[in-house]
């Protein structure tokens, strides 16, 4: 049987989108590709099923992260819109609404418990930009190595990680599964765009003066989250910054230049990922930095060499200790250095 017709019939009767085919669900919903209906335009929405508390907090974390980036970037996930729907009524959601179906989410997701009548059916809609290659594991772990890309992906990640950081966003949860891509015209290198913002964590300007712009690596955080190895050693602690991100990136960056991958043990996927090896067991780069913050990385680990500054970038990403990591500014920078004036760099 088809996708149901889609009910967001907003304020007219004919429904806007009309779902062609599911390409993902997990255990936080169901992605459908999706058609436009005034200009056939594809867009993905991800239909969320509202019956559980934890549901609930990601898909408000997803909402109010990308709601609160006022402007586009090429490398990050954009919201068209996010509709609520109750039952067979319909409501386009919008952030610090005082709707009683917005407000009883924010409580549901407030108090960890459901705040509504469990016997309607809740679900969040959201329609985000649609990605046509998959994810970044299936996409490079498909292909050969190829120099041109592995750049073009770095500088694109570099941009979004900057992008983001600058609108007071962490992302908490960088890792190759949750980066999409979105194919394009050959020859041009595919657009990556950072996705996934269930974990994410927009931090608001403080009491003192709430015009100033915050520093996403001032902002201190202490909810352990994110998977683990891509975790920062100060994530398993619980006391981190924006400084994590940048950690993770570093591991698959490093893991994308070198194609270190491992075999995740509860789906059988291979995943892009660098590790330690601990014996015949491997173990997260964080996990084992935040037994021994002084243990040398061995960079690189399967090739016989690499470009001399993108090893020391590498490392400096993968410091132990946040404050010796580049923060998303200084990285952007040095990555468009290493891409542009070096351009003879073997990876």
């Amino acid at each position: 049987p088809s996708p149901e017709p889609l009910l967001l019939k907003m304020v007219s009767s004919q429904p806007k989108y009309d779902l062609i085919r599911e390409v993902g669900r997990g255990s936080y919903g169901v992605v459908y590709e999706a058609l436009v209906r005034r200009t056939c335009a594809r867009v993905a929405v991800k239909k969320i099923r509202c019956h559980a508390p934890e549901n609930v907090e990601l898909a408000l974390r997803e909402f109010w992260a990308l709601s609160s980036i006022k402007s586009q970037h090429p490398n990050v996930i954009h919201l068209e819109e996010c509709i609520l729907q109750k039952d067979g009524m319909v409501q386009k959601m919008a952030h610090g609404s005082s709707s009683s179906l917005y407000l009883q989410l924010v409580e549901t997701s407030l108090k960890g418990e459901i705040a509504f009548d469990p016997k309607s059916a809740y679900y969040l809609w959201f329609v985000m930009d649609f990605c046509d290659g998959g994810d970044m594991n299936e996409y490079l772990l498909s292909r050969k190595p190829n120099r041109k890309t592995n750049t073009s992906f770095m500088l694109q990640l570099s941009s979004a990680l900057a992008f983001l950081h600058k609108n007071q966003i962490i992302h908490r949860d960088l890792k190759p599964d949750n980066i999409l891509i979105s194919q394009g015209r050959a020859p041009a290198e595919p657009t990556l765009k950072v996705a996934d913002f269930g974990l994410s964590k927009v931090c608001s300007a403080s009491g003192h003066n709430p015009e100033e712009p915050v520093n996403v690596n001032k902002c201190f955080l202490s909810t352990a989250c994110g998977t683990d190895f891509y975790m920062a050693p100060e994530v398993w602690e619980g006391h981190y910054t924006a400084k994590a991100d940048i950690f993770a990136l570093g591991i698959i960056i490093w893991a994308m230049l070198e194609r270190i991958t491992f075999v995740d043990t509860e789906t059988k996927k291979e995943l892009l990922g660098s590790y330690v090896r601990q014996g015949t067991a491997i173990v997260p780069v964080g996990e084992a930095l935040l037994e021994n913050p002084k243990m040398e990385l061995l960079i690189p680990v399967k090739k016989k060499s690499m470009n001399a500054r993108m090893k020391q970038l590498i490392k400096e990403m993968l410091a132990a200790n946040p404050q010796d990591r580049p923060d998303a500014f200084e990285l952007e920078l040095r990555l468009v250095n290493i891409a542009f004036k070096d351009s003879s760099w073997d990876t």
